[in-house]
């Protein structure tokens, strides 16, 4: 039996190492994942056990822009490669960020070299993080190198967009690369629609932090707001939440707010009373997809989007809601106005059949099983 190792730092992104995990041993691998102790949304330490799972202790951190989070993540890839010059996997799947995983992954492979690696890159740094000019000084210029002088090494080059792939062309161009999208598992729900077709009622799901654009979202509640009243129905927290809350009350309109909801059957409540989900982040956010924007398609619930290329790119070929830039406000405003209960019907159909086609567990498994035919061949 092959054995194999997932590298990962992050619990954020623990659903799809757990269909990467999945995927491996049905595919008659032994699987080992290491991981950091260490949980970056709560900034605790934890407890639990998982099967297969190897978690490393971590150097904590409070700040996610800190010396002492760079300092945590290169002291995690330095020790969990000494975990995996234990095992001595046949298949190394590395996933990226941290940037030091690329590192400490691409030395091994050069002392390695009959091993197949695999880097997944879920996120781009420094690109997505909020920097402004000082992304140009030399300090994140050499962060980023740290991460694109050991792509190379690859024998495959996964990210969870296609945007990824673009932001990247010149470092991985004549590579073997795949994209597999974000995905969840189904979920046992009942769905209810309870909308009010005289009031528009809107989602929002996730952080409310630094990279939404909260200013958009209001511009965006006003406009709809003069033709019919809005009720902004908030699942999530963060450090901008009574920003948000009070802005919005504000400008006329209504809000629920339920703080975190971990029970799939009352988010699809929400949902269920909801005629569009916001995904509405910063222009200068370079992301191509968000794990908001699944959740609602799973719920099928048409989406109000601002996010590119892939995102961008799919609510226009399948009709699964509105793309948003900085001159269609009030076109899409009208739209939404005439919108009849037949065609929202249609609209969140379009959207569940995009998950399933796209962002579910067998989608997933397809292009997992695409993305080693391509290094086996």
């Amino acid at each position: 039996m092959k054995r194999a190792v997932i590298v990962n730092c992050f619990e954020t992104y623990e659903e799809r190492i757990d269909l990467v995990y999945e995927f491996l041993v049905k595919n008659d691998m032994d699987v080992t994942v290491v991981q950091s102790n260490f949980k970056h949304i709560n900034k605790i330490v934890r407890k639990d056990h998982k099967k297969g799972y190897v978690f490393i202790e971590t150097e904590p951190y409070y700040k996610n822009l800190s010396i002492q989070r760079l300092r945590s993540h290169y002291i995690f890839a330095k020790d969990a490669f000494k975990i995996v010059e234990k095992i001595k996997p046949e298949l190394l799947y590395v996933v990226v960020p941290p940037n030091s995983s690329a590192k400490f992954a691409g030395q091994y492979k050069l002392k390695n070299k009959k091993i197949k690696l695999i880097f997944d890159i879920i996120d781009l740094w420094p690109e997505t993080m909020p920097f402004g000019k000082i992304k140009k000084l030399p300090p994140i210029i050499f962060w980023g190198a740290l991460r694109d002088k050991y792509l190379r090494y690859a024998d495959l080059i996964v990210t969870e967009c296609d945007l990824y792939q673009k932001v990247l062309n010149k470092v991985i161009i004549g590579m073997r690369t795949q994209t597999i999208y974000l995905a969840k598992k189904a979920t046992d729900v009942e769905s209810k629609i309870k909308t009010d077709d005289d009031e528009i009622h809107l989602a929002y799901l996730g952080s409310i932090n630094n990279i939404i654009d909260i200013t958009k979202i209001l511009k965006i509640i006003k406009s709809i707001n003069k033709v019919k009243p809005v009720t902004l129905h908030i699942i999530g927290d963060g450090e901008k939440r009574q920003e948000l809350l009070m802005q919005v009350k504000l400008i006329g309109a209504r809000v629920e707010y339920y703080g975190k909801i971990y029970n799939p059957q009352e988010k699809q409540d929400v949902f269920d009373r909801c005629h569009f989900g916001l995904n509405i982040m910063k222009d200068s956010v370079c992301v191509g997809l968000t794990m908001k924007s699944i959740d609602y398609l799973q719920a099928g619930l048409p989406i109000i989007n601002n996010i590119s290329f892939d995102t961008c790119t799919l609510v226009q070929r399948h009709s699964i809601g509105y793309n948003i830039d900085n001159n269609n406000l009030d076109d899409v405003v009208a739209l939404i106005n005439k919108l009849s209960k037949e065609d929202l019907a249609a609209m969140r159909h379009r959207a569940k059949k995009v998950y399933e086609d796209y962002f579910s567990e067998v989608s997933f498994y397809k292009s997992m099983r695409k993305g080693l035919e391509l290094i086996e061949n």
